[in-house]
C-alpha cells in the first residue's frame, strides 16, 4: 500500500507537470518574443475547454474573414447561461483582443490570464464571485494578414496582424455603424453578456513617456449619475492604485496633438464609434488598454496582464456597488428626458496630473534639412502637467414617447433589433400626427472615412404633420434601458447618428421635378391661389437680381413651395411622437 500511494502521488506531480507544460502559451515557450497566431490562439482555448469543466468555448456569428467569432467563458460552477450567471449576483468582465491585430498584448495577456485562474495562480479568492468572457480575436482577417513591418515604430513582437479587417475595416471605428459582419458577431456577444466591466485591448502611438501602460476610461460626464460616482471615486483610483502596488504604475492615455505632453494631455473623446463609447451606451463601465508602442514586447504583455487582473479584483471587491449601480442606470434612463447627443471638451478646465515623462527638444535631423522631435531618455522628469478631462452638453435633445422607423429601412431597423432595442409594429395602416424633421443643411467630408462620406454640420428644420404610416412600420417607444443608443442613433445630430453615418442618404437627393416649359401656367396657378406666396414670390423679384434675371430659378421657388414638390425630399425619415 505505501508503495502504491507514492506511485500515485509521483502520478498526479507528473500529470500537473505535464498539464502546466502543455498549457505554456507560445508567448511563454518563446522567451516571450512571439505572439500567437490565430490557429495556435483557438487551438489553446478550445484544449483548456476540452480538459477544464469551468471553460467554454463558442463559436458564435460569422466575421468578413468567414470564420465565427468566438466567446470563451470561464465560470467556477461551470454554468455558462449568463442570465443564470447574472441571477446568482456573477459580475461578467468581457475583454475584446486583436480588434487591431498587430497590437496583440491582450491575446498573450488573456491566454495567460484564464491558465493561470483555473489553476489557482491568481485571483484564488475573486474566481468564484465573478464570469470572465473573452474574445480571443476580434479582427480574425487582420489577425490572418500576419506580417511584420505594418507597425513601423513598435518593438516587437517580430510578426502579428494588420489593422485592417477582411475587407479593409479599422474595426475600432464600427461599432456603432456596423457596417461589418465582425462587428455584427460582436454585438450578439455583447447584448448575451451584458457586461459589468469592459476591457478592449490595444497599443498606442504617439509620444514617449516612462509608462508602459496608459487607460481611455469611459467620460464620467457621459455616463447616468449613479456610474459616475462609482468611476470616479472608486473604480479608476482602484486600477490606478493596483498598477502603482505591482510596480507598473499607470497614467491616462497621452493624447496629445502637435506637441508633447509636458504642455498638457486632454482626454480622449470615446465617441460610440469606438468600443468603450459604444459600451457607455448601455450603462457598461468601459476601458481601452493602451501599452506604449517603445516599451519591449514582453513588458506590454505582462503590464495587460496586471491590469486584467486588477480590473477583476476591482470587479469582485465592489461588486455590489457596481451591479448596484448599474440596475439604477438602467432604471433612471428608461424615464430620463434630457439626453446630451453631442459634446464639446471643457478647455477652461483642467486638473493637475503628476506625469513621467523625457524631456523633449528639436534637434537637427541627419536625414532631412529640417528638425526632429527627440525624446531624451537621459533625462525623465516627474511634474505636475495639465489634464483637459471634462466633456460638456454641445446638443441636448428631449427624448420623445416614440420614434417611428418606416419598415423600409431595414438596414436601420436591424441594427436596432441586434442591440436590444424592443419595436412594436403597427398593427394596420394608420395616419399620426408626429414631429418631422427636414434637412436644412448639411456638409459632407470630401475623402472617404471608414467606407463612408459622413456628414456634418447639419442643420433642421422641425414642424408637426400629419403622416400616413403602413401596417409593419415599428414604433420604438422611448421608455428602454436602451434608451441611450436609440437616441444617439436616430436623433440626425448625434455624434455617431446614422444619418451622419449616410444611412439616410436617399432622401437627400430629390427623385423628381419639373419641365419648366410646361410648369409656368401651373405656377401661375399657385401663386394666385396663395396671396402671400405671391407676395413673397413679387419682394423676392424686386429685392434679388439674380433671382428677378433667373427665370429658372424663380420656378423652381415657386415648385419647391407648392403640393407638387415630393414630401420625401430632405425630410428625415425618422419621426418622433411627442
Amino acid at each position: 500500500m505505501k508503495y502504491l500511494t507514492l506511485a500515485l502521488l509521483l502520478l498526479n506531480v507528473y500529470s500537473l507537470f505535464g498539464q502546466k507544460a502543455e498549457f505554456q502559451t507560445k508567448f511563454e515557450i518563446s522567451d516571450k518574443t512571439v505572439t500567437v497566431t490565430y490557429e495556435e490562439g483557438i487551438a489553446f482555448y478550445q484544449k483548456l475547454a476540452d480538459q477544464i469543466p469551468q471553460i467554454s468555448i463558442t463559436p458564435m456569428g460569422m466575421t468578413d474573414a468567414g470564420k465565427p467569432l468566438h466567446m470563451v467563458i470561464y465560470s467556477a460552477n461551470s454554468e455558462f447561461d449568463i442570465d443564470e450567471l447574472k441571477s446568482q449576483g456573477k459580475p461578467v468582465f468581457l475583454i475584446n483582443n486583436a480588434i487591431h491585430p498587430g497590437e496583440p498584448d491582450g491575446v498573450d495577456a488573456s491566454m495567460m490570464l484564464l491558465r493561470d485562474i483555473v489553476t489557482g495562480k491568481v485571483l484564488k479568492k475573486e474566481k468564484k464571485d465573478f464570469v470572465l468572457v473573452i474574445i480571443p480575436f476580434y479582427n480574425i482577417g487582420g489577425t490572418l494578414n500576419r506580417n511584420g513591418t505594418t507597425r513601423v515604430n513598435q518593438n516587437g513582437p517580430a510578426a502579428y496582424g494588420f489593422r485592417g479587417n477582411a475587407r479593409n475595416y479599422d474595426l475600432n471605428r464600427d461599432f456603432i455603424k456596423g457596417d461589418t459582419r465582425n462587428a455584427a458577431a460582436f454585438w450578439e456577444i455583447f447584448q448575451k453578456s451584458d457586461p459589468d466591466f469592459f476591457l478592449d485591448t490595444h497599443v498606442s502611438n504617439g509620444a514617449d513617456y516612462q509608462y508602459t501602460m496608459t487607460l481611455i476610461a469611459t467620460q464620467e460626464q457621459k455616463m447616468s449619475k449613479p456610474l459616475q460616482k462609482m468611476m470616479g471615486e472608486v473604480i479608476n483610483p482602484a486600477l490606478y492604485a493596483h498598477m502603482e502596488k505591482v510596480g507598473d504604475p499607470m497614467t491616462p492615455y497621452v493624447n496629445v496633438h502637435g506637441t508633447t505632453p509636458d504642455n498638457g494631455i486632454t482626454e480622449f473623446a470615446d465617441w460610440p464609434r469606438y468600443s468603450t463609447g459604444y459600451a457607455s451606451l448601455f450603462n457598461t463601465y468601459s476601458f481601452m488598454s493602451e501599452t506604449h508602442m517603445l516599451k519591449p514586447f514582453d513588458r506590454r504583455v505582462e503590464s495587460t496582464y496586471q491590469l486584467m487582473v486588477g480590473m477583476a479584483k476591482t470587479l469582485v471587491t465592489n461588486k455590489l456597488k457596481v451591479l448596484e449601480s448599474r440596475a439604477k442606470a438602467k432604471e433612471m434612463v428608461k424615464t430620463k428626458e434630457d439626453f446630451t447627443i453631442k459634446w464639446s471638451l471643457d478647455k477652461d478646465f483642467s486638473r493637475e496630473l503628476s506625469f513621467k515623462g523625457y524631456e523633449a527638444s528639436y534637434v537637427p535631423s541627419k536625414l532631412t534639412s529640417q528638425k526632429r522631435l527627440y525624446y531624451d531618455h537621459k533625462k525623465p522628469f516627474e511634474k505636475s502637467i495639465k489634464f483637459k478631462n471634462r466633456y460638456k452638453p454641445a446638443i441636448t435633445v428631449k427624448k420623445p414617447k416614440a420614434y417611428i422607423v418606416q419598415q423600409g429601412w431595414v438596414n436601420v431597423v436591424e441594427r436596432l433589433k441586434r442591440n436590444g432595442v424592443q419595436m412594436q409594429p403597427l398593427s394596420a395602416d394608420t395616419t399620426i400626427t408626429v414631429e418631422v424633421y427636414r434637412i436644412k443643411n448639411y456638409k459632407t467630408v470630401q475623402s472617404p472615412y471608414e467606407g463612408h462620406y459622413y456628414h456634418y454640420g447639419t442643420e433642421l428644420e422641425k414642424s408637426d404633420e400629419m403622416v400616413r404610416f403602413h401596417k409593419g412600420d415599428f414604433v420604438v417607444a422611448c421608455d428602454q434601458e436602451v434608451n441611450r443608443f436609440i437616441i444617439e442613433t436616430l436623433e440626425p445630430l448625434a455624434e455617431d447618428s446614422y444619418f451622419k453615418w449616410n444611412m439616410f442618404d436617399t432622401v437627400l437627393g430629390s427623385k423628381e421635378g419639373f419641365s419648366s416649359y410646361v410648369f409656368e401656367e401651373l405656377a401661375e396657378e399657385v401663386l394666385n391661389n396663395n396671396p402671400e406666396l405671391m407676395k413673397a414670390y413679387r419682394t423676392n423679384q424686386q429685392n434679388d437680381m439674380d433671382f428677378a434675371g433667373n427665370r429658372y430659378q424663380q420656378l423652381k421657388w415657386i415648385y419647391e413651395k407648392s403640393k407638387y414638390k415630393e414630401k420625401e425630399h430632405l425630410r428625415y425619415p425618422i419621426f418622433r411622437i411627442n
